[in-house]
C-alpha cells in the first residue's frame, strides 16, 4: 500500500504551484498530461512508496510546465492552458483529499494579482526620504551619548562628595 505525501498548492491566473513535501525522495516520477491529469510516485527515505493521482480542474500546457526536485521537496510549476482563475484545484467538487493543502506562503487572491504585491510596481525605495540616519549622524549620536553619560557620572560624583563633606565635618567636630 502506498502513502500520500503532504502536497501544497497555490495558483495565479496563468499557473499553479504544487509543492510535494517528501524529504530525501528517490525514484521520483512526475507525469503531467495536457487534459490536466497529474501523477506522482516516489520512494521516501524509509523506502516506502508514495504516490497520488490528481485530476486538475482544467487543461494545462505540459511543454511550459517545469519541475524541480530538491532535498526536502518536489516543486512543480504547472502552466495553465488558458489564463483564468480556477475555482478549485481539482475537477471533482467536494472536499479535497486530506494530504492536499493550500500553500498560504505562495497564495495570492485573484483581486491582488493586478495590484502586484510582490514587485511593489517597480517602486524605488532608495529615492524616498524615509528619515533614516546616515553613518556620520550615527557616529555623532554615539559621541553625544558618551558625553552626556560622562556628565551624569560627574554630577553623581559631585553629589556624593557634597553628602560626604558635611558628615566628615560633623565627625571632625565630634572629636575631642
Amino acid at each position: 500500500m502506498s502513502r500520500h505525501p503532504t502536497t501544497k498548492w497555490a495558483q495565479r491566473s496563468d499557473r499553479v504551484f504544487l509543492t510535494i513535501e517528501l524529504p530525501d525522495a528517490k525514484d521520483v516520477k512526475l507525469n503531467l498530461k495536457p487534459e490536466g491529469h497529474f501523477n506522482f510516485s516516489a520512494k521516501g527515505s524509509d523506502d516506502l512508496p508514495y504516490e497520488f493521482d490528481l485530476e486538475l480542474f482544467d487543461a494545462v500546457n505540459v511543454e511550459e510546465s517545469k519541475a524541480a526536485v530538491a532535498p526536502r521537496t518536489i516543486c512543480y510549476l504547472i502552466k495553465k492552458a488558458e489564463s483564468k482563475w480556477w475555482p478549485r484545484l481539482l475537477k471533482k467538487e467536494g472536499k479535497p483529499p486530506v494530504f492536499l493543502k493550500v500553500d498560504w506562503d505562495k497564495w495570492q487572491d485573484e483581486d491582488d494579482e493586478d495590484i502586484g504585491f510582490n514587485d511593489f510596481d517597480g517602486m524605488d525605495f532608495s529615492k524616498l526620504d524615509m528619515g533614516g540616519a546616515d553613518d556620520e549622524d550615527i557616529e555623532d549620536d554615539e559621541d553625544d551619548v558618551v558625553e552626556s553619560a560622562n556628565k551624569d557620572e560627574g554630577a553623581k560624583e559631585s553629589k556624593v562628595e557634597e553628602e560626604a563633606t558635611p558628615a566628615a565635618a560633623a565627625a571632625e567636630e565630634a572629636k575631642p
